[in-house]
């Protein structure tokens, strides 16, 4: 049996050996940051987008190809705001993409001292966002990758010849019970700096400003020093030419490290002697401690002490230096969180005036204490809801130092859906059919939009047009962009026109929403009301049970959801399902459809009326003008005019002959097949050729029977092509859009009992 002693032993070795917290000299750590610039060179900003990217990535864009992308991507937050925390926080794909934005900024340009508010509504989750991350920066830092670096002095009592006085002074102060002690009389609470004991030949005096290590060295050779050590010229050209480093040359070390080393120079003549007293030594962040990070809640009552010191330390100091007045170690609260976080949660109450007071320091970027300015360089958070914005005072004199950030309600219906598995279980998503979670999440998500959109009207000339999949105010349409999804329902010249400026103004119409309608909490509450009734009986919850709730059973809650769009819901509900069973019925002759998609490819390099062997399948086509028709009738479908065709005609041949040429073929060296037109024409073609593929089924009994008896003794009984059709169908669906067996039996019998490809017959 191991004894006690031997698992404390194992567990001190390997505490040290992860903490690895022995401060370096500050000849070892400038060698260090040679070797691992990126590591090194790094202020809280770059930290935290530096964290940020690590645990969200780069994002996903899931239309890579598209032109007039304007990188609006999907990034999994999840290892952000909900992996290890208490209460996890679900960011949508908006809010992911505002946020990243911000903190990615911090890698392209100069930080100055800024304050970013989160702005949100009662509800929204600012708290859990922002405890949550704060929560992940402290323990990124507590990481290899997240490690940051502060000043730390060792003051060689031999080299600076220390007195009998100052001999005497240390005993004293043993006798007396003073030496370690936390709390000293004077003007504030002994919050940094160490003592020296009595078998250290040096007294070690810390940076309560946790300073670089690096800024000691004179900024007028910092750039000659650091192009002569760092190796990796790529990052020495950002260093040198990079705004955001501009700090590495333009910052200066506390007023304390500075009247040190300028005291020590003069005690000792030679720099080369002070920089031996320099150390660097792991900058460790503690919330609880107020040490790199500090966090405020409203009420939180401000301390007296505005001054903080250490009435011992500097005794020592004085008798060391033999000088009581040029190193003062005075310093204020923020110094705590000098290249960390200073976060206030709410405006309001005891936090006004602390929000008041940071007027001056985010202006200037100084604070004063006594006589001295003590340098403040620190990421200011702080949290607000939009009734609060009187709170702020008069904010008008640094209203360019202020971003505001929103954090409304989730827009995004997938995200929507995330919450309700967090807290109901991800069981729940089983006791509904596909598609049917997401339409709850829809509803909800419909209270907090704006009901006219001016960007999507302005896109969308005609919203009638698309009365078969999308309700009248195209909120619909737009959720999906929101999601990051651009519908297949979409007519050609619509997309068209869905150009970057387009897309960006729909984007920014999220900043003026999702402050009203169901919040958080009633979300919650309504999904919990509708579950614990519909959720737990035999039969999947379906698409036209949630509308009858909304619409029906609720009569409360009838009034936030817009007028028409519980119906157009189910509109494009019913359109989507009908496409997939479409889908799963359909199968073609691939080869004979790639072979058509190429040889029109080839050919709209000529004019009608030629005859051409295509070098892609070797057959001869006779060009002409049916000939072309006939092909973009099948890809857009049979109504489309003439001169719409011969349009779409000479676009697919302008990027036939500018991309897929020139780049995809020639230089990447894809086949035809695997390029971006051939795709987009086989998605096309495809679609319409299952427009009529429910027609030899809609009016069979047999069918509908077949599909009731599937998975029966009975299902034998059915004519073979039957039981072949029904059982295609079942797999498809169950492979392809994740429906349960039980799931594809009920919409197969949905779509037929209601007639949905009779209904959508004319929609194309």
């Amino acid at each position: 049996m191991i004894g006690v002693e031997e698992v404390f032993t194992d567990l001190s070795t390997r505490i040290s050996e992860q903490e690895q917290r022995s401060p370096m000299r500050l000849t070892e750590f400038t060698e260090f940051a040679a070797n691992h610039p990126d590591l090194v060179f790094r202020n809280v900003f770059q930290r935290i987008c530096d964290m940020v990217i690590a645990f969200a990535g780069e994002g996903v864009d899931e239309y890579p190809d598209d032109p007039e992308s304007i990188r609006y991507v999907s990034y999994d937050c999840g290892k952000l705001f909900v992996e290890g925390t208490d209460h996890p926080f679900f960011a949508d794909r908006l809010f992911a993409n505002r946020l990243i934005g911000h903190f990615a900024s911090f890698r392209h340009g100069a930080q100055q001292n800024r304050i970013y508010i989160f702005e949100g509504p009662h509800g929204s989750g600012k708290s859990t966002f922002l405890n949550n991350l704060l929560m992940k920066f402290e323990q990124y830092s507590g990481t290899p990758e997240g490690r940051a670096f502060e000043i730390v002095w060792r003051l060689d009592k031999k080299a600076l010849g220390a007195t009998a006085d100052g001999e005497a002074h240390t005993i004293l102060s043993q006798i007396m019970g003073l030496e370690g002690t936390s709390l000293l009389p004077g003007r504030g609470q002994q919050r940094e700096g160490a003592v020296a004991l009595p078998n250290k030949d040096y007294l070690e005096v810390s940076c309560p400003s946790h300073d670089h290590p690096l800024l000691i060295l004179p900024r007028e050779y910092r750039r000659e020093i650091f192009d002569k050590l760092i190796i990796d010229e790529g990052f020495k050209k950002k260093l040198f030419s990079h705004k955001q480093y501009e700090w590495v040359f333009r910052d200066n070390p506390c007023t304390i490290c500075l009247s040190l080393y300028q005291t020590l120079l003069d005690l000792l003549g030679a720099s080369a002697r002070v920089f031996e007293m320099v150390y660097a030594r792991r900058y460790d962040l503690c919330r609880r401690l107020g040490q790199g990070i500090s966090v405020f809640n409203p009420g939180d009552r401000s301390s007296k002490s505005t001054v903080l010191t250490n009435e011992l330390l500097q005794s020592q100091v004085n008798g060391l230096l033999r000088d009581s007045n040029r190193v003062k170690y005075l310093f204020s609260r923020y110094a705590n969180t000098n290249n960390g976080i200073y976060a206030l949660m709410d405006i309001k109450a005891h936090n006004k005036e602390r929000f008041a007071n940071l007027h001056g320091i985010i202006s200037e970027g100084v604070h004063k204490v006594e006589e001295i300015e003590e340098n403040v360089n620190s990421l200011f958070l702080a949290l607000t809801n939009p009734e609060d914005r009187e709170n702020m005072g008069d904010a008008h004199s640094f209203t360019d130092r202020i971003t505001c950030i929103k954090i409304p309600y989730v827009l995004d219906y997938n995200t929507e859906v995330k919450i309700y598995k967090n807290v109901f279980g991800d069981q729940i998503e089983k006791r509904f059919l596909p598609r049917v979670l997401e339409g709850f999440a829809k509803v909800i998500i419909a209270s907090r939009l704006k009901e006219e959109s001016e960007a999507s009207r302005d896109w969308i000339t005609d919203p009638e047009k698309y009365r078969p999949f999308c309700d009248r105010n195209l909120q619909l349409l737009k959720m999906d962009i929101y999601a990051g999804h651009i519908p297949l329902w979409l007519q050609q010249e619509d997309l068209k026109q869905f150009t970057s400026k387009r897309r960006r103004a729909i984007i920014a119409e999220s900043e003026t929403e999702g402050d009203r309608g169901f919040s958080g909490r009633d979300s919650n509450r309504i999904f919990g009301e509708f579950y614990s009734v519909y959720g737990k009986n035999g039969s999947l919850v379906s698409m036209p049970l949630v509308c009858d709730y909304f619409g029906t059973k609720r009569k409360d809650l009838v009034s936030s959801v817009p007028e028409g769009f519980l119906e157009s819901l189910l509109n494009s509900y019913n359109y989507t399902v009908l496409q997939e069973v479409k889908e799963c019925l359909y199968y073609f002759n691939e080869e004979r459809v790639s072979w058509d998609i190429q040889n029109y490819l080839y050919a709209t390099n000529f004019d009608p009326g030629r005859v051409e062997r295509s070098i892609y399948t070797g057959e001869t086509v006779e060009i002409s003008e049916e000939f072309f028709l006939g092909m973009e009738r099948q890809i857009l479908g049979k109504g489309v005019d003439p001169a719409a065709a011969r349009s779409f005609r000479k676009e697919t041949q302008h990027q036939y002959a500018s991309k897929t040429l020139t780049q995809e073929i020639m230089v990447e060296g894809l086949p035809l097949t695997g390029t971006t037109v051939y795709k987009s024409l086989l998605e096309r073609y495809v679609h319409n050729l299952k427009e009529k593929v429910m027609d030899p089924f809609q009016k069979n009994d047999n069918f509908r029977r077949a599909i009731k008896d599937f998975g029966t003794e009975t299902f034998r009984t059915y004519d073979k092509r039957i039981r072949e059709e029904v059982t295609f169908l079942m797999k498809n669906l169950q492979e392809k859009y994740r429906y349960s067996a039980k799931g594809a039996r009920e919409i197969c019998i949905y779509v037929v009992d209601s007639d949905l490809a009779g209904k959508f017959a004319s929609t194309g």
